[in-house]
């Protein structure tokens, strides 16, 4: 598949290019101005493309989408709503404007319910506008809801729904495997699933 991926030269972005090579798709990095594309494994193609403000045909001849991108920790809620929900909403419709195959969306813990209490709620909320709106746009979706994410590469021992330790961590390595799996596996098609990696 030719897959885009926005958030590629990101801690997840980078490991999804290379196991997309790997696996002998087409990875094609959605990239803006400012973008380190030095990162960025050899052999992948560059797409300029901002989710601040997206052209409609950014998605045009991708057999998939995978949106791995966020705003990050420390920005402010403008940037949350801009990146995290209208950033990837945008990017949804553009997918299905161009016939995409597959929209696999890397969302968080927590976005299926937002906790008002909790000190990432406006991120959470973001997510499950942006989740929701997903889920109703027709596309063949996957999204994928990892625990606290860890910088390691993991072993690919991954649990995913009702197994999953909500308190435990996931390896972005391993975040990146359940990402291209998504991809083509039709038991993760059309779903929202918790993930972990098992050995952490």
């Amino acid at each position: 598949m030719k897959v885009l991926i926005a958030g590629a030269t990101g801690l997840t972005g980078q490991r999804v290019v290379r196991q997309l090579l790997d696996a002998g798709h087409q990875p094609v990095a959605l990239v803006r101005d400012s973008s380190d594309t030095s990162v960025l494994a050899d052999g992948c193609e560059t797409r300029d493309g901002d989710l601040t403000d997206l052209a409609d045909d950014v998605c045009k001849g991708m057999d998939a989408v995978i949106f791995a991108a966020g705003s990050g920790g420390s920005t402010s809620a403008e940037m949350t709503d801009k990146v995290d929900r209208d950033g990837a909403i945008a990017l949804i419709d553009s997918a299905k404007a161009a016939d995409v195959k597959r929209f696999v969306m890397l969302s968080s813990r927590g976005a299926e319910k937002p906790d008002p209490d909790s000190k990432l709620y406006h991120y959470l909320q973001a997510k499950h506008a942006a989740d929701e709106h997903l889920k109703a746009s027709s596309l063949t979706y996957s999204i994928v809801r990892p625990v606290t994410l860890t910088k390691e590469d993991g072993s690919r021992d991954i649990r995913m729904g009702e197994d999953v330790d909500i308190e435990g961590k996931a390896a972005r390595g391993d975040v990146a495997a359940v990402l291209v799996r998504a991809l083509d596996d039709e038991a993760l098609k059309n779903k929202a699933y918790l993930m972990d990696s098992a050995d952490t």
